[in-house]
């Protein structure tokens, strides 16, 4: 009995650690696997960006880190050739002095848009320097846009003729698919909401149910005072997963179209 549970326990660890090894995220990848993986072909870097920021009384405030790190990784698995870099976590949420947009609820944390541009920027010089080829860059917030997008122009042109590009993909984020379909489905622009409404609390919903606060779901109200704009209590795990389907089918597609036959 003891030898039978040594090679249980000896066979899980093996299981264990081949699953790990075929991991997409680079993060849970020994610097040997990583290598290993890009002389295989896996020369696409994804840089995804969340945010930490208040998302009303019902939802955690790393919303847009867990979102954007399932996305990222099913974005990557289904290409085939690409890896992910770890989740930044620190992005424009407004103002310090006086404070503005979400930094006016406790928990939010900003950072000014040169410094994310910056921290973009240095990414990508170290996913060069590793050996990937094209590095894709992806946001779940609207803050982030307009930063990855000017990080990716002023890398593109500094790296004409280096064989290395960068790839904003604003079709991740900008895709209406999803509010669309949920008008399809009865709801109303007040209730689908531009924060923390449907969309949001749904898709983190559909990858872990702990994250929400079930009984703190409610209509937003005045936003100024819960942080909420749309009706989160008619969030579901079955729109959660439409939704993130679709901004990862969007963000797929975009990829292949810009990256080509590399």
């Amino acid at each position: 009995m003891r030898w039978l549970i040594i090679s249980i326990c000896f066979y899980s660890f093996i299981s264990i650690s081949a699953q790990a090894a075929d991991s997409v995220f680079i993060e849970e990848l020994t610097w040997v696997e990583v290598r290993d993986a890009i002389k295989d072909g896996k020369t696409t870097i994804i840089f995804p960006t969340g945010g930490t920021e208040q998302n009303g009384p019902h939802m955690v405030l790393g919303k847009h880190n867990f979102i954007v790190k399932h996305a990222a990784g099913e974005i990557a698995r289904r290409l085939g050739n690409a890896l992910v870099a770890p989740v930044l976590a620190y992005v424009p949420e407004g103002n310090l002095n006086p404070p503005s947009g979400h930094m006016l609820f406790p928990g939010s944390i900003t950072l000014p848009e040169e410094h994310f541009i910056k921290v973009t920027e240095y990414a990508a010089r170290s996913f060069r320097v590793n050996g990937f080829k094209d590095i894709v860059l992806i946001g779940d917030s609207g803050p982030n846009q307009k930063g990855l997008q000017s990080a990716a122009a002023r890398l593109n042109k500094e790296w004409a003729d280096s064989g290395v590009r960068v790839h904003y993909i604003g079709d991740y984020y900008h895709s209406p698919a999803f509010n669309k379909w949920l008008r399809s489905q009865g709801e109303t622009a007040e209730s689908i909401g531009t924060h923390a409404g449907i969309e949001d609390t749904s898709e983190l919903m559909a990858i872990n149910p702990d994250y929400i606060r079930k009984d703190k779901l409610a209509p937003g109200g005045d936003f100024k005072v819960t942080g909420v704009s749309g009706n989160p209590a008619r969030a579901s795990v079955a729109y959660g997963k439409q939704g993130l389907e679709f901004k990862i089918a969007a963000a797929v597609a975009q990829i292949r179209k810009v990256v080509g036959g590399r």
